[in-house]
């Protein structure tokens, strides 16, 4: 146990997720539990994780997760390890709630992508049909996230690109998608900035700078490719090229780095395989399979065309941390709260709230 490094998640303490600040103490040697001098509430050391209220073995949670992360199917575990299906799935929508959050913190958050690739999954559950977006930063590999929806739909690709907008630094970018006709609505609405003139009414968008838009449309006839038609939406030809080259060294619009990764996410999640038995049954468990899969690909995987003097991660490659992460550490993650504020009133605030202010909230 080492209070130096953990941090009060009561969401009504001041000192809530300050590292270091000698608020934090061991409470319990022998129950695992912190004590939090400020707000003097204790917690336990698996809080903020995934094996906070398990009574399995962390590491044997950690085993059957990273089996699963890599394609193992669910109905393999419970003969190999002697668990129910039902603590399986139990376990495995715990993580990918855990592991979307985690991406929300780390990764979505502001950096030049450079180029970004999105695509779409035809999903086949029990009794209905499911689509998921993804998309991808090309010079890191890095997967951006996912939204599942019932539809292929606008309200689909609009919110996929919010997900790609909070992942993005106001840089020169080219988006490269299909020739699905709500792309290029959704693309130019996420990538620009109110423009402020102090006037009534709704402010006008401005586009960024250097945004590129491009679409590759493929032709099919008896599931075949005949024919593939590239085509620039947005900017300068100068500008696809100087993208281009800085992203993946030269060549021409494509879309293999998502749909790769659409490969990589069948291979790895069970209910994605195109024939399996083992559908899922609810949107909700395919979206948290995804997150699963999605943060072990980020943080847990070497990715081969990333290896330059020594292997490297999608999450190395982006600077988002130094290491191959194992499957154990990112469940064990903790997701500190936002600096605490207090309460609005109306007036000044009074002394001790300006203390607690000073000494907590700066």
């Amino acid at each position: 146990m080492d209070p130096q490094h953990r941090f009060c998640p009561n969401s009504d303490c001041p000192a809530r997720g300050q590292i270091g600040k000698g608020n934090v103490t061991s409470h319990s040697q022998v129950e695992g539990r912190y004590l939090c001098t400020v707000c003097e509430t204790t917690f336990a050391e698996t809080t903020g994780t995934v094996f906070y209220h398990l009574k399995t073995d962390p590491d044997r949670v950690s085993q059957v997760l990273t089996l699963i992360g890599h394609g193992c199917p669910p109905e393999a575990i419970p003969p190999a390890f002697g668990l129910s299906i039902r603590t399986v799935r139990r376990w495995m929508e715990k993580a990918g709630v855990h592991c979307e959050g985690v991406h929300a913190h780390l990764v979505e958050q502001p950096r030049a992508l450079g180029q970004v690739q999105a695509d779409e999954l035809r999903v086949k559950l029990q009794q209905q049909i499911v689509w998921v977006g993804m998309a991808i930063a090309v010079p890191y590999r890095l997967w951006l996230g996912a939204v599942t929806s019932p539809k292929r739909d606008t309200p689909l690709i609009r919110s996929l690109f919010q997900k790609v907008r909070a992942c993005a630094q106001k840089a020169p970018l080219l988006i490269v998608t299909d020739g699905f006709s709500a792309y290029p609505n959704a693309i130019r609405r996420a990538f620009r900035d109110p423009e402020r003139t102090g006037k009534r009414g709704r402010p006008r968008g401005v586009a960024w700078a250097g945004r590129v838009i491009g679409q590759v449309v493929k032709r099919t006839e008896k599931r075949r490719v005949v024919a593939v038609e590239q085509r620039l939406l947005e900017g300068t030809e100068a500008q696809h090229d100087e993208r281009l080259k800085a992203t993946q060294g030269g060549g021409s619009l494509n879309t293999a780095y998502i749909e790769r990764l659409n490969a990589t996410f069948r291979s790895r999640l069970y209910c994605l395989v195109r024939r399996t038995r083992s559908l899922a049954k609810r949107q909700a468990m395919l979206h948290t399979g995804v997150y699963l899969i999605g943060a072990t690909y980020n943080f847990c995987s070497f990715h081969d065309s990333l290896s330059k003097a020594e292997s490297r991660t999608p999450a190395m490659a982006a600077e988002i941390t130094d290491h191959c992460w194992s499957v154990k550490e990112l469940l064990s993650y903790r997701i500190p709260p936002s600096p605490w504020r207090p309460p609005k009133k109306r007036g000044r605030p009074s002394r001790e709230v300006s203390t607690l202010l000073q000494k907590w909230a700066t």
